[in-house]
């Protein structure tokens, strides 16, 4: 963690991956976030995978250094504080419904004078209001019909989901971005904002702003599927003689040269470009367009050789390249995990599970990162909330509590 933000202070009332990911990257440089929500915990609160005390590891690492306030979001007395809570702040990230009790327009209508003109990021499904998740705007978007194997037929095979929900991840980015961009504006001209980010909209962004929308149109057509291979450039996954697959990639003139001695193939290269009357040192299309002669080449060699024979030479050569691994083999792997800087000693997880947290993944030479921050127990902070940003009492607060308007910690609900 960092410190940048140590004077901006966020509600986030949200659930599942995009909403709680703009909150997080915000907490992880030093904001004060501070997550609300139905006391009984919100949608994500019990979301797969749960340890055995059924603590979800998922909602425990996307709440990271956050503060906890559980309400009773059902009722009309909890739903003031909420808002009350936004409104006293000025900066929210929710991705509840824009007409719902935390529109925008309603939170502003609730602002002391005092307040900052409330600037909100609100995650939406569709621009037009439809629902939304990842797996769905996905499916819209095209990109499962454009993996899997080169063999299969666009029109009848299955198309092939990613299992990273990529969309949320990367609309939890931008909120993170628009917020900071918003609160800009309002330093400079005193104006508070409503962004509203739908993540169909993120989706189908990408999709134009990587250039594949015009690619598209252009070619009138869909693009064939290629299996492992990058799509325009020199690149696919490799067998080694024990097994090891591997995955390499050659897009600069450095890197395909390296490869090609990494390999030792310059002789069977040479042979192909001249029946085939190209140079492949001249860019990226030569070597797409006949990549399977490529393919089979670098295939026969890796053939020969057991990985670590040729990682070593690879690696010699300057190549980019990466060994499979499972998740499992990754989440253990020394020079991803334990002897990378991005993590730090576990916190005191709420799950009472230990293992690597991340730190931010910005790394800033100048400053020392912080150790990462446990994700609190829900409710952990709704006392010292309510008493620091509303001015209650503790015995205004007890008396919410025991209305059950109110929840505390419940560290020992197991």
């Amino acid at each position: 963690m960092y410190n940048l933000l140590n004077d901006l202070s966020i509600i986030e009332v949200s659930s599942f991956v995009a909403s709680p990911t703009a909150g997080l990257y915000c907490a992880q440089m030093g904001a004060e976030v501070i997550r609300v929500d139905h006391k009984a915990g919100g949608l994500d609160y019990d979301r797969y995978m749960l340890t055995r005390e059924g603590r979800s590891l998922s909602w425990e690492n996307l709440n990271r250094a956050k503060k906890s306030v559980a309400l009773d979001l059902r009722s009309p007395e909890g739903r003031e504080l909420c808002v009350e809570l936004a409104a006293r702040t000025g900066q929210m990230i929710t991705n509840l419904p824009e007409q719902s009790f935390l529109a925008h327009d309603a939170v502003k209508a609730a602002q002391p004078k005092a307040a900052p003109d409330l600037t909100s990021v609100r995650i939406m499904g569709w621009h037009d209001g439809r629902q939304a998740m990842d797996f769905t705007v996905n499916a819209a978007a095209g990109y499962p019909l454009m993996t899997g194997p080169e063999e299969w037929d666009m029109q009848t095979a299955p198309p092939v989901n990613q299992v990273l929900p990529a969309w949320d991840f990367i609309t939890g980015a931008y909120c993170a971005f628009a917020l900071l961009a918003a609160l800009r504006r309002r330093d400079a001209s005193g104006e508070g904002s409503e962004v509203r980010v739908p993540l169909g909209d993120v989706a189908i962004g990408t999709l134009a702003n990587s250039g594949t929308m015009a690619e598209m149109l252009y070619r009138g057509a869909d693009r064939q599927r290629l299996g492992n291979a990058i799509w325009g450039a020199f690149g696919r996954d490799f067998r080694a003689k024990d097994g090891v697959r591997f995955m390499v990639a050659a897009l600069t003139p450095k890197q395909w040269d390296g490869l090609v001695e990494a390999f030792g193939v310059a002789v069977p290269i040479g042979q192909l470009e001249a029946r085939v009357g190209v140079k492949f040192v001249d860019g990226d299309r030569p070597r797409f367009e006949h990549r399977h002669a490529l393919f089979d080449i670098f295939q026969n060699v890796a053939s020969g050789h057991d990985y670590k024979a040729l990682a070593a030479r690879m690696a010699a050569h300057g190549c980019t390249f990466e060994r499979y691994r499972t998740a499992f083999e990754a989440a253990s792997d020394p020079e991803l995990v334990t002897d990378n800087p991005l993590f730090g000693p576990s916190p005191a997880n709420p799950s009472g599970f230990g293992y690597p947290a991340t730190r931010s993944f910005a790394n800033l030479p100048a400053q020392t990162p912080g150790d990462p921050a446990p994700a609190p127990y829900l409710g952990q902070h709704s006392e010292e909330v309510l008493a620091e940003r509303l001015g209650l009492s503790s015995g205004a607060i007890g008396k919410l509590v025991d209305a059950g308007t109110v929840a505390l910690s419940d560290k020992d609900r197991i």
